[in-house]
């Protein structure tokens, strides 16, 4: 019993002792664990410093938190893990920081997420990012980062997301990073990425989100992509790749968004293109040289909101059937093709698109569209917003079935032969910011309901044959930039309230109408105004002084009118100046020194006026590449380029002064008159002296008999009243004393 006892005492001491050792082994091993977790948190705390010290500017003060009063888990945009309190996500999107990310960025090797999308951060992406083996998520997006992309990046496997869209990142797509084969986003986009696009991207299998878009990329798109199965977004748009789409690409039957525009891509679309891609719901091939016919199969590809086929060389009809099946469909884009015949019905698809009861944009110009405008286009859906159908061969009239559209903001009839008059059921277009009606053949006058479109910011009715006066509604635009009326029969004068649109900042083309009157005074209120257009009317008057209160103009072009007066001295505060055409006028005087002070100014017509003097030779007047004065004979000196005659040196003034024509022809006639009056009181004085002998020397009544003209003669001792008078302008007087039977009466 005694040794039964001795060896459980054995056994008790060999078990306390191993616990015990157990114990101490535990206890130093949690303590080198808290150890190097606290070695660890203050590793991260240093690089997370390191980091604040590298933003230079923060708006929003979000770094303010970065301080040691609060744990560093406590930071805004820093989350840690639970038990170890290492840093695990730094997300920093959207707070409007500027600075670079430091090496040290390396260190927080337990991070998982990177978001400092949306920011202003610069500099190279620090190839220590390598270092973050557990990174799954990395988002640089919108930001200014310059360089290559880290060779070091292919070292985190892990990656799920990379995502370094708008940056500066150049150089071509590194092949180290086909390792990155959990990739399920690789967003590259609006970069200046060279080279071709790398084939291994077709081993990423659970790729998701392809983004290449908006680089340099060349070549073509190879046919290795097609092997990504499950490919949702395929965006390769504005590169510079060429040859064919290959057929694979199309076989990846989950792809949403399908996006090759602006490349040099050629070939035909697939005819069962609908079928193939049936997830479809946005199509652009936009920009390339795809030819052929646009596929009927897309009625298939019923999710399809947006096509885009602008700017190929597609061909035929647009099956309208096919399209007009398309629910769902937003915005169709054909624009600058060859589609149509030029051919009446070219436009009856537009039946069909009824059933688009969301479309909102209709985009067909540039392309061979022939025939009229259906009236079903009142039929179209009400929430369209762009009807764009200019450049075609289009005629007749413009149905007063477009009124229905009240929510049209564009409209673009331009370049096509449209005629008729506009109807006035365009005014219920409230919502409309364009309208573009210009080179068609409309006629009758313009509609005052087009003052109803008081957000109109562009209208265009240039080169058609619109008549009668401006409808004075046309000063309802609260927020007009644009105004042509150019090249019509417009007649009349020009409307004070036009001159009130003080949002003009585009242009105002009034030419070449038939307006008379004088340009309003008015024009001074148009500060903002670009270029002024008035050429070839019957405008006259003088040149509105306040014109110089219109600084921001940049074109002037006042020619082919009938203008008088002398050019403004206020035209001086022109000073962005860089056209001016006052040619074909009836302007005089001399031309201003200021126009040579006008350091924008770079054309000056000024020819077929009046001018005179001494023509300038500072500034443009210096070149005559820009200058044009011919029709002005009496202008004179200029650089000798000019081919004008010398001005004559000025006389000196006393002398100019006596001896002016506007001096001596008054004084001479002056004398004459006196000379003349002399004579004239001479006369009369020897004419009662005569009368006087006679009647002493006769009696009354052989007075009264009268007296011979020999006798009065002698009795004057032979003067003549012819040598008094001669041609003068008084012989009258004179004729009326001497009757002509030669006596002279009382």
């Amino acid at each position: 019993m005694d040794h039964s006892c001795t060896n459980c005492k054995l056994v008790l001491f060999k078990f306390l002792h191993a616990f015990f050792l157990l114990c101490m082994s535990t206890c130093l091993e949690s303590t080198a664990l808290r150890s190097l977790t606290l070695l660890g948190n203050e590793r991260d705390r240093l690089a997370l410093l390191d980091f604040k010290k590298r933003i230079t500017a923060d708006p929003l003060d979000v770094m303010s938190s970065w301080n040691h009063s609060i744990h560093f888990c406590s930071w805004v945009g820093v989350s840690c893990h639970r038990s170890t309190k290492r840093v695990l996500m730094l997300n920093l999107e959207s707070q409007k920081l500027v600075g670079s990310i430091p090496p040290s960025v390396g260190n927080l090797t337990y991070l998982t997420g990177i978001n400092l999308g949306a920011n202003n951060f610069h500099g190279e992406i620090p190839p220590e990012m390598g270092r973050l083996q557990s990174l799954q998520y990395l988002n640089l997006s919108y930001n200014s980062f310059r360089g290559v992309i880290p060779t070091n990046l292919s070292q985190c496997t892990q990656l799920k997301v990379l995502d370094l869209e708008d940056n500066r990142i150049k150089g071509s797509i590194p092949n180290q990073l086909s390792s990155l084969l959990n990739l399920k986003c690789l967003l590259l986009y609006g970069n200046s990425l060279i080279e071709t696009i790398p084939p291994w991207i077709g081993n990423f299998s659970s790729l998701r989100f392809l983004y290449l878009g908006s680089n340099n990329l060349q070549g073509s798109i190879p046919n290795e992509l097609g092997h990504i199965t499950g490919l949702v977004e395929f965006i390769v748009e504005l590169n510079n790749l060429s040859g064919m789409v290959p057929s694979s690409i199309y076989n990846v039957s989950s792809i949403q968004i399908f996006s090759v525009a602006v490349n040099q891509l050629h070939g035909e679309l697939p005819p069962n293109l609908g079928t193939m891609l049936p997830d479809l719901a946005e199509f652009y091939c936009n920009e390339n040289k795809f030819t052929g016919n646009i596929p009927i199969s897309l009625s298939n590809a019923s999710r399809l909101q947006i096509l885009e086929f602008s700017g190929n060389g597609l061909s035929g009809t647009v099956p309208g059937e096919s399209v007009g099946s398309l629910q769902s469909l937003l915005k169709l884009t054909m624009e600058f093709n060859q589609l149509g015949n030029r051919k009446v019905g070219d436009l009856s698809f537009l039946s069909f698109l009824a059933n688009c009861t969301s479309l909102e944009v209709l985009a067909l110009s540039g392309n061979n569209f022939g025939g009229a405008i259906p009236g079903s286009i009142a039929n179209l859906s009400t929430q369209l917003k762009y009807l764009i159908l200019g450049g075609n061969f289009i005629h007749g009239s413009l149905p007063n079935g477009i009124g229905n559209l009240i929510n049209l903001t564009a409209l673009h009839l331009e370049n096509n032969h449209l005629d008729g008059s506009v109807p006035h059921e365009i005014g219920k277009l409230e919502k409309l910011e364009r309208l573009y009606l210009g080179s068609n053949e409309f006629s009758g006058s313009i509609p005052s309901s087009l003052g109803n479109m008081t957000s109109l910011l562009n209208l265009h009715m240039e080169f058609n044959r619109f008549e009668g006066n401006i409808p004075p509604s046309l000063g309802n635009y609260r927020n007009i930039l644009d105004l042509n009326i150019s090249s019509n029969n417009l007649t009349g004068t020009i409307p004070k309230t036009l001159m009130e649109l003080s949002t003009l900042s585009v242009s105002l083309d009034l030419s070449d109408n038939y307006f008379t009157g004088s340009l309003p005074f008015q024009v001074g209120d148009l500060v903002h105004l670009t270029e002024l257009n008035v050429l070839r009317n019957n405008l006259s008057g003088e040149i509105p002084s306040n014109l110089g209160s219109c600084t921001s103009l940049e074109r002037l072009y006042l020619q082919g009118n009938k203008f008088e007066g002398t050019i403004p001295q206020s035209l001086k505060d022109l000073k962005g100046l860089e056209r001016l055409d006052i040619s074909s006028n009836n302007l005089s005087g001399q031309i201003p020194e200021f126009i040579g002070e006008l350091g924008a100014l770079k054309y000056l017509n000024l020819s077929y006026n009046d001018f005179e003097g001494e023509l300038p030779k500072k500034g443009i007047f210096a070149n005559t590449n820009g200058v044009f004065v011919v029709g002005n004979h009496r202008l004179c000196g200029g650089i000798p380029q000019f081919y004008l005659p010398s001005c004559h040196p000025k006389k000196h003034h006393s002398s100019r002064g006596l001896f002016s024509p506007k001096v001596v022809i008054p004084i001479a006639c002056a004398l004459a008159i006196i000379i003349a009056l002399s004579c004239l009181f001479g006369a009369c004085s020897m004419l009662k002296k005569s009368r006087d002998r006679l009647i002493t020397s006769h009696s009354y009544k052989d007075w009264k008999s009268g007296v011979s003209y020999s006798q009065l003669f002698e009795s004057t001792n032979g003067f003549s009243v012819d040598n008094l008078i001669g041609s003068g302008s008084f012989g009258s007087v004179y004729k009326g004393i001497i009757p002509s039977d030669g006596t002279v009466v009382a």
